[in-house]
């Protein structure tokens, strides 16, 4: 069985009814998720050892936290216990021309707190094949900063194959301060997963003739920017493509390529039902056909389909099988029933 490493922070998720603005009416409903937790729920669903480290506290939510992981097949032997809270987003579901909106809440959270000390990064990456984080865990303080550059030179050390999500967020620290962290951690980084916006928020590459607010997007003009994020020292970049007609209807695509011309993927026009997670389901998908042996166009479709799919599940987390994705890569996209 292969075995993937995330390290993240899980969170509380609450979120109004269907569409429903923030506390409009008195319910939340109560999740988890988390970048790196999502990751490792769709490996784990997928069949793969998947082991996942975080800090959360020693309280009837964190408890909870590691239940929810848990439940979805994750391995949490590497979970450490402490600090005072939880961190909680508020996740609010937009729908044609309203955007949706989130509210963090994970100031001072446990995992703002965790010593890299306390970690054995050494024996988590023993036999391990891949390692993944992404840039809004080192956005969460600098002792998680620190944990995210020990973690990559660990797994680096370890001949360990590493993934960065460069999950851009405004709400969590400046272009400045994500540059500064985020470039020097390349050296160490295989492959960069990014979006539109995130090259140049995370990286500040310019990509010319684009307008993300428009949903104006032409894979021609990322195929520079993908060499000279490989020129960094990643062997792989992968950009995901979101033409947004409204928040309720998307073009979803992506490319992967190295210093030569990228691979292009097939386009889903999705009617987003809950579009958090589908990056990082993306990812997952991606890790999970580079370390199955698949050829990296393969990979590609994979990956895809799998954010596509998940952008219909309401939630973090992607419930889907590996056949349900290889069902809509090979072009089985009707959403006939199956009987």
């Amino acid at each position: 069985m292969t075995k993937v490493v995330t390290f993240g922070e899980i969170m509380l998720r609450l979120s109004p009814p269907g569409f429903e603005r923030l506390l409009q009416s008195p319910v939340l409903s109560a999740t988890f998720g988390g970048a790196e937790a999502n990751v490792a729920v769709s490996l784990a669903q997928w069949g793969f050892d998947s082991v996942y480290v975080t800090r959360v506290p020693s309280n009837a939510i964190g408890d909870a936290a590691v239940r929810a992981l848990r439940a979805e097949g994750v391995r949490t032997d590497f979970v450490l216990r402490g600090g005072d809270r939880l961190g909680i987003y508020f996740a609010e579901s937009g729908a044609s021309q309203r955007s949706s909106t989130v509210v963090y809440d994970r100031a001072h959270s446990s995992i703002g707190d965790l010593d890299s000390a306390s970690v054995d990064w050494a024996e988590l990456f023993r036999g391990a094949a891949w390692f993944h984080v992404t840039g809004v865990t080192a956005a969460l303080g600098d002792k998680a900063a620190h944990c995210v550059a020990d973690a990559l030179e660990a797994a680096h050390a370890a001949q360990v194959k590493t993934s960065l999500d460069l999950n851009y967020r405004r709400k969590l620290w400046s272009e400045q301060e994500a540059q500064a962290v985020l470039l020097p951690l390349l050296k160490h980084v295989n492959v960069v997963i990014a979006n539109e916006e995130d090259l140049q928020s995370a990286l500040g590459l310019e990509v010319p003739d684009v307008d993300v607010r428009t949903g104006r997007l032409n894979a021609s003009d990322y195929r520079h920017v993908i060499r000279r994020v490989c020129e960094m020292g990643p062997d792989l970049a992968a950009i995901t493509l979101r033409r947004s007609t409204s928040a309720s209807d998307n073009g979803w695509s992506a490319l992967l390529g190295g210093k030569g011309y990228p691979l292009e993927s097939q386009q889903y026009d999705i009617r987003i039902v809950d579009r958090i997670g589908g990056g990082d389901a993306f990812a997952a998908g991606l890790i999970y056909g580079l370390t199955s042996g698949r050829a990296p166009e393969d990979s590609l479709r994979f990956a895809v389909a799998a954010g596509a799919l998940k952008q219909t599940i309401p939630g973090d987390f992607n419930r889907v099988s590996v056949e349900d994705v290889e069902r809509l890569a090979a072009g089985d996209a009707s959403g006939r029933v199956q009987r």
